[in-house]
């Protein structure tokens, strides 16, 4: 069962992100490190496009990649290109609670209503979308599935630093997790 951590206080932040660009992540966003200047990005974060989520780092502290769930499959040549030309040697995954993708089943109508209203598709073409797209895209609970995400790319990238958080929209902090 994983554990959810609050990092209130710099003791809070879990050793093995001691000394790491995670330990600032975590002291820029939940304690109020000073925000100072960064030459090179620290790390690659890849969180969920939801607009309640935003982060308090410094300009150039990171690259960030934002998906719907934060579901990064499909995006590996863009991680690829921060590793190798970026130079990242950590990625954290950040989901959040409340995520439009945990529940998607329960958007199906609106979806298809949308993209009919919105942008002109026909019924079928809309459902057959959502059909296609939503076993690939849709997740069960948010903090089960980013801590699957960073172990499938763990698998691809095995020099890399994977750390899943949990970002929650109720207070707008980090929170750790240990699997």
């Amino acid at each position: 069962m994983p554990r959810i951590i609050p990092v209130n206080y710099r003791d809070d932040i879990l050793p093995q992100y001691r000394g790491t660009p995670v330990e600032l992540l975590l002291e820029y966003h939940n304690l109020g490190r000073a925000i100072g200047t960064t030459t090179a990005p620290q790390l690659l974060i890849g969180m969920c496009m939801d607009s309640r989520k935003s982060l308090r780092i410094p300009h150039d502290f990171a690259f960030v990649l934002r998906t719907a769930g934060a579901n990064m499959r499909d995006n590996e040549f863009r991680i690829s290109y921060a590793i190798a030309v970026g130079g990242i040697r950590m990625i954290v995954l950040i989901a959040h609670t409340d995520c439009g993708m945990a529940k998607l089943d329960q958007s199906r109508e609106r979806f298809v209503q949308g993209l009919m209203d919105a942008a002109g598709w026909d019924q079928a073409r809309a459902e057959k979308h959502f059909a296609d797209s939503a076993p690939k895209f849709g997740i069960r609970d948010e903090v089960g599935f980013v801590l699957k995400e960073a172990e499938r790319l763990r698998a691809i990238y095995p020099r890399i630093q994977i750390v899943p958080l949990l970002y929650r929209v109720e207070d707008d902090l980090l929170y750790q997790l240990t699997e």
